[in-house]
């Protein structure tokens, strides 16, 4: 059978991959958004926002304390690495999401499982239409600076897919990347490779969520109960592999809503499944909705113990826009 030895759940944040002396710069992208999120589902600008909330969070949003930060998320990912390498996993399941980056709007699943021979990397066109500072030294960390081709994990992956199907699970399915110029892997997986992964050349599994693009994005209630029937899946498998289940993304942005995300956190960890599955949809937009791979990824830890947390708040402007960076392992 297939065995989880190893949960992992990490933000992918592009101020994870920039110097903290850098974060400014996000500070700068978020003065122009005019699509910030409440945890109601009210969509504002950044103008809307500091009219409404005046600014409750000067005092935490220091661009002095950012090198510090960066220390400490650095630090926390070292920490993820290490538990994932000590886990010698076969294969390393990825629940992320993708952002038109394989899939577009004519096309969009709510759930897919990819069981291609290899998972092939988007090389970012630049410029970029918002983060328009990047450039291709920096989407390496994302391993989207060029088309890179990494092993994927098709016997498990169609394996797994009979066996979700068999219990409910209608899963769409892709088995290869035709035009990676067009359309390809992106930051929720490249990342994985980049930082924790680093020199394991061993095959990813990739599950793709529509987290970000209403109106098929799955409920709080559902990514938890695929993500327990992920498990009994890989449970039920002949394959003997060793499974490493990483949740990428998230938590709260592009507000930081520090409270939220660690009811969240204190969720996962104590398996509280009624506070899980209840988490309205509003509360689950922009980047916030990547906390759906949490989510699922807690629906398939069983009994391992987290044995490692970290939660850093990150206030890049006195109204609060900014990220809950989350850090965790079971074991």
């Amino acid at each position: 059978m297939a065995r989880i030895t190893v949960g992992i759940g990490t933000s992918h944040s592009p101020i994870l991959i920039l110097p903290g002396a850098q974060w400014q710069r996000r500070a700068q992208d978020d003065l122009r958004n005019r699509s910030l999120y409440l945890l109601d589902g009210r969509k504002v600008s950044y103008d809307e926002l500091a009219a409404m909330r005046g600014t409750p969070y000067a005092a935490q949003n220091d661009p002095r304390d950012f090198p510090r930060l960066a220390g400490e998320a650095e630090a926390a990912l070292d920490r993820l690495e290490a538990y994932l390498h000590a886990a010698r996993p076969d294969v390393v399941l990825v629940i992320g999401d993708d952002q038109d980056e394989l899939f577009g709007h004519d096309n969009l699943p709510a759930i897919s499982i990819y069981r291609g021979e290899e998972v092939v990397m988007k090389e970012m066109d630049l410029p970029h239409p918002r983060l328009t500072w990047s450039d291709k030294e920096f989407w390496a960390g994302y391993a989207m600076d060029l088309p890179r081709r990494f092993p994927g994990a098709p016997a498990l992956a169609n394996d797994l897919i009979h066996r979700l199907i068999a219990r409910g699970v209608d899963v769409a399915t892709s088995n290869s990347v035709p035009d990676p110029e067009r359309r390809a892997f992106g930051h929720a997986y490249g990342f994985i490779y980049q930082r924790l992964m680093k020199n394991l050349r061993i095959p990813m599994l990739p599950i793709l969520l529509n987290t970000y693009f209403p109106p098929n994005n799955p409920t709080a209630s559902r990514c938890h109960h695929i993500g327990k029937c992920i498990a009994e899946a890989l449970a039920e498998s002949p394959i003997d592999a060793r499974v490493a289940i990483v949740a990428s993304g998230g938590l709260s942005h592009f507000l930081c809503e520090a409270e939220f995300d660690r009811k969240i956190l204190e969720a996962i960890k104590t398996r509280d499944t009624d506070v899980l599955t209840s988490i309205p949809q509003a509360s689950l937009c922009s980047g916030s909705s990547e906390i759906r791979n949490w989510i699922t990824m807690a629906g398939a830890l069983g009994d391992l113990k987290c044995e490692y947390d970290q939660y850093i708040p990150v206030y890049r402007t006195s109204a609060g826009t900014g990220i809950g960076l989350g850090f965790a392992a079971w074991q």
